[in-house]
């Protein structure tokens, strides 16, 4: 029997709901596809946290690389200082083992869901790569004179050839796998025509663009894109991206695709231990209700198994997920429309149907 090996970290908030429904999810589709999951529960976040000082010691780091990935529920407590838990854990990930891609799949699964008249999952269906360890997220600068008139907050945008190179080159592979309508396009998102450090965006995406002619260009600015996605978001296919940019556009997807609650991501190194997430935060005033989405984290929970190689379990979870927003049984996808764990059964239900299998 195939064996995978995985650290679980539900974090903060809802995390711990939503990470439980994901992980019924996955026992369900690990029997279904004939392989099983050792799954390592780590307890870093707030309450560990406030509880012992600690964030996440270096030792949870060196066991999570023997790992094939991670799943991440959310992040963030209101009492403690802001960004300092992510950047301890979520960063530190990102860091730690060099996951450079940020991949943020856009799709429509019913048009019920879609906020945008007259579009259904025809039209969006494309997904953003996000350079995710470089730009103004590096943290280089800081706060001087804080609390004084002459006070000065300095932050760097930091872009390396290798780090835009290699994300650049990732979107245009992942184009030619797609290849959707049989006419992979990969779309250059920046805004180097205001910030010209970005020049090396547009240098970079020519010349690697150079090496796949089969594959289509486009490029927009930031702000240009973000109305695109909004007006026609049929135009898009592949989308590359940088750091701070993407963060923005990707909530945009997120919308445009039903909301945060079914928008997931993925933190990648090829071939290398990688972290999967649902895009949206912990929400700390719905913990312990049973009121939390976990679609999100079921198709987390999806986007890892195409990941470590059980492409047949991802269809799954994907024609499951698919089956249950086209048929109308979850009506909504707001917090407390249905109950967590209802939602986790639906899904379990389709699942032992074989639906789309």
């Amino acid at each position: 029997m195939r064996s995978h090996q995985i650290a679980v970290l539900p974090g903060d908030g809802i995390g711990e709901e939503v990470v439980r429904e994901g992980l019924r999810v996955l026992d369900a589709v690990a029997e279904m596809e004939g392989f099983s999951v050792e799954k390592t529960h780590y307890p870093y976040g707030a309450d560990h946290f406030l509880a012992t000082g600690e964030t996440m010691p270096e030792s949870a780091f060196e066991a999570i690389g023997q790992m094939e990935a991670c799943l991440l529920g959310a992040i963030g407590d209101p009492r403690v200082e802001t960004g300092m838990l992510e950047r301890a854990i979520i960063w530190g990930v990102r860091q730690t083992f060099d996951l450079y891609v940020n991949l943020r799949p856009v799709k429509l699964y019913s048009a019920d869901l879609c906020p945008i008249k007259d579009k259904g999952p025809e039209d969006v269906d494309m997904v953003v790569v996000r350079e995710n360890t470089e730009d103004a997220y590096a943290g280089l600068g800081g706060i001087h004179r804080i609390g004084t008139p002459q006070e000065v907050a300095v932050a760097e945008m930091i872009y390396t050839r290798d780090g835009v190179e290699r994300v650049i080159r990732y979107a245009f592979e992942h184009a030619v796998k797609r290849n959707k309508n049989d006419a992979p396009q990969v779309t250059l998102v920046d805004k180097s025509n205001a910030i010209r450090a970005q020049d090396i965006w547009t240098r970079t995406f020519a010349e690697v663009a150079s090496e796949y002619p089969n594959v289509k260009t486009d490029h927009a600015y930031i702000d240009a894109a973000c109305m695109w996605m909004v007006k026609n978001p049929e135009w898009f296919d592949v989308v590359v991206t940088p750091n701070l940019f993407g963060d923005i556009l990707t909530d945009l997807g997120a919308m445009v695709q039903g909301g945060m609650g079914v928008a997931a991501s993925g933190n990648i190194h090829p071939g290398k231990v990688s972290m999967f997430e649902p895009i949206h935060g912990s929400a700390p005033k719905y913990r312990g209700q049973n009121k939390a989405n976990p679609l999100a984290t079921i198709e987390a929970v999806r986007m890892m198994l195409d990941h470590i190689g059980e492409p047949g379990g991802a269809n799954r979870i994907g024609q499951a997920v698919k089956h249950v927003l086209e048929s109308g049984r979850i009506k909504s996808l707001s917090a407390g429309a249905h109950a967590t764990d209802e939602i986790g059964t639906i899904v379990l239900d389709a699942l032992e149907q074989g639906v789309g299998v």
